[in-house]
């Protein structure tokens, strides 16, 4: 298995963390807004644990997204 983080950067509106949040891992609005802070207070916070082709669909699918608003958002995978 392996955990889906997204890491904390000075540019991606915190808006669109959310959003991503919401679009790519199923989080209701609070969930969202919770694991957004940790982020941004961390550095680094976890969406979720998948297998390796989910997660490594995940991290794809958010870093284009990402890139395609011109944010420099980062998602990386890790095993767990």
């Amino acid at each position: 298995m392996y955990r889906v983080l997204l890491l904390n950067d000075d540019y991606t509106p915190m808006d669109f963390v959310v959003a991503v949040l919401k679009k790519y891992f199923n989080k209701g609005p609070e969930e969202a807004m919770r694991i957004m802070l940790h982020v941004h207070q961390h550095g680094v916070g976890e969406c979720g644990v998948f297998t390796y082709e989910v997660a490594e669909t995940k991290v794809t699918q958010v870093m284009d997204y990402a890139r395609k608003h011109q944010h420099p958002l980062q998602c990386i995978m890790e095993k767990k």
